[in-house]
């Protein structure tokens, strides 16, 4: 008798509407194309916690701002953690998965980033500018963003906000990876329309920038987006590190590039379910 395939319950809103984006779409065409190698069902985050005991693994793809459902994700995460069931990502992300503390915490250790603080004592920090973002630090997809002049910042650093100056940058750049390897980047050439990407030719010193973040974050295993903008002296500048569920756009690819990515995901995948079978933890 053949081995039996592994099973694979993957997570996805296909209703959640999201702007610019079109997630049903996105994961109809990824799970058509992992059916070929594993037995695979698809399932609303809120029933990942109750349907994921009878899987080898739970693929959280495109479900959406943790936001909408905070405390059903952290009882999904407590039972996963719990009863040893892998999750891919692994729930060990440091970046968005466990909120935007990191952005804070990296700005404070060098790394080029947005300049980041939570707290007014440290507004100080901050470069001057004639605006600044102040966003929640458990926000997503832009929700509570607001755009304040200094003089309205008084009072707003309590630590449960980020600040950072805001950035007349000339385009923001997001570089993908599966596990430790680039795929591809795609960049927004109108800052004012986010999701219309086009193919990006990353640049060595782009694929070290994106690098250093995916080594800092150490998932082993996993799809990683790493967001930039590309600041008026020229540097990147790291906006967000997405190791949750970031979106892929795959359909800005090319069908090679797209079949790249495919491979790619499904090797990883695979990897990872042999490392569990192995004995071996993975990421």
């Amino acid at each position: 008798m053949p081995a039996a395939r592994p099973r694979v319950l993957y997570v996805t809103d296909l209703a959640y509407p999201a702007r610019g984006r079109r997630y049903g779409d996105e994961d109809v065409f990824l799970t058509s194309r992992l059916r070929e190698h594993f037995d695979l069902a698809l399932c609303h985050p809120l029933d990942a916690a109750a349907l994921m005991d009878g899987f080898d693994a739970v693929v959280v793809r495109n479900s959406g701002p943790v936001l909408g459902y905070q405390q059903e994700y952290e009882a999904f995460r407590a039972r996963a953690i719990e009863r040893g069931t892998r999750v891919y990502n692994p729930l060990t992300g440091k970046a968005d998965m466990a909120g935007k503390q990191y952005l804070i915490d990296l700005s404070a250790a060098g790394f080029p980033v947005i300049p980041t603080v939570d707290r007014t004592e440290d507004l100080h920090l901050l470069p001057a500018a004639e605006r600044y973002v102040v966003k929640p630090k458990l926000g997503a997809d832009s929700l509570g963003l607001r755009i304040l002049p200094a003089d309205r910042l008084t009072g707003l650093a309590d630590g449960t906000v980020l600040v950072q100056p805001h950035i007349d940058f000339a385009y923001e750049v997001s570089f993908y990876f599966v596990d430790d390897d680039f795929q591809y980047a795609l960049n927004t050439p109108d800052p004012d329309r986010r999701w219309e990407l086009q193919p990006y030719a990353a640049t060595a010193a782009d694929l070290e920038f994106a690098r250093a973040f995916v080594d800092w974050n150490g998932l082993g295993h996993g799809i990683q987006r790493v967001d930039a903008c590309r600041a008026p002296d020229g540097r990147l500048l790291l906006v967000e590190l997405e190791d949750l569920n970031p979106y892929l756009s795959l359909d800005a690819l090319t069908d090679g590039a797209r079949d790249a990515f495919v491979a790619a995901l499904t090797g990883s995948l695979g990897r990872f379910l042999a490392a569990d079978r192995d004995g071996v933890r993975a990421g």
